[in-house]
């Protein structure tokens, strides 16, 4: 059974970082293979992941709204719509990535979201796991562009704000009914020990702490050299925290 893991958060919180160590956990681990969503207009999934992303979900959909007049004939527009969508996966070692991409433009895309979900529902069933670097809130899990999620992962740095970000999340995905398995925070870039007012802002989101990722300075120094999470030694703290944090989720 497939297991869709959402990663959401405020911008600039680590999503993508959570996201590229899950997955590497989830290769180390044996738990493959792994479909990686990105979800996230700014792509940065893909670095993350050392792969390359040429073509995205976006652009398949705007060439296909653009150009529908122009399907060979006797192909059915669907058929023709899940040929260009899986053009778009980009297959790595236990991996693959499927990356969103911009937004819908001007029009009705109503024909072509549906077409979408169907594709993404039916991809899914592929993989034991299904990780989705979010963007920002939950605009495509508010789309439906994205399946019902088994867990989301609420992202926050170590400030009141971005715990208040996760809280306002939580409150989201209430409003749009979505339907989610189990909701865990994970505080990111914090020390060991939670200031006491800090601690307070966490208990009153509502949502149980997975756990916190220190300050690793393989981080940075990773993505000045362009190096992919996924190359992280096993003694990085960042890995050894969300190895211990999946250990108790998976």
């Amino acid at each position: 059974m497939t297991k869709i893991v959402a990663v959401a958060g405020k911008g600039g919180t680590g999503k993508t970082t959570v996201s590229g160590l899950l997955i590497r956990y989830l290769q180390a681990s044996g738990r493959t293979p792994v479909l990686a969503v990105d979800a996230d207009p700014d792509a940065n999934l893909a670095g993350a992941l050392g792969m390359t992303a040429e073509k995205t979900i976006g652009g398949a959909r705007e060439d296909f709204f653009q150009s529908k007049g122009d399907i060979p004939a006797g192909i059915p527009k669907e058929a023709y719509l899940d040929v260009k969508l899986h053009e778009t996966v980009v297959e790595g070692k236990n991996v693959d990535l499927l990356v969103m991409g911009r937004p819908e433009g001007a029009g009705c895309y109503c024909y072509i979201n549906n077409s979408l979900r169907k594709y993404l529902e039916v991809l899914a069933k592929n993989y034991p796991y299904v990780i989705i670097d979010n963007e920002a809130g939950l605009e495509h899990l508010s789309r439906r562009t994205t399946q019902d999620v088994d867990l989301l992962l609420v992202v926050s740095d170590y400030s009141a704000n971005g715990v208040r970000a996760a809280k306002r999340i939580g409150e989201l995905a209430d409003e749009l009914h979505l339907r989610v398995g189990t909701r865990q925070l994970i505080i990111n870039g914090a020390p060991a020990t939670l200031a006491q007012h800090f601690a307070a802002e966490v208990a009153r989101t509502g949502i149980p702490m997975a756990g916190i990722v220190p300050v690793d300075e393989m981080l940075p120094q990773y993505e000045r050299e362009e190096k992919p999470l996924t190359a992280l030694p096993d003694s990085s703290a960042a890995v050894q925290s969300i190895q211990r944090i999946a250990q108790k989720l998976f």
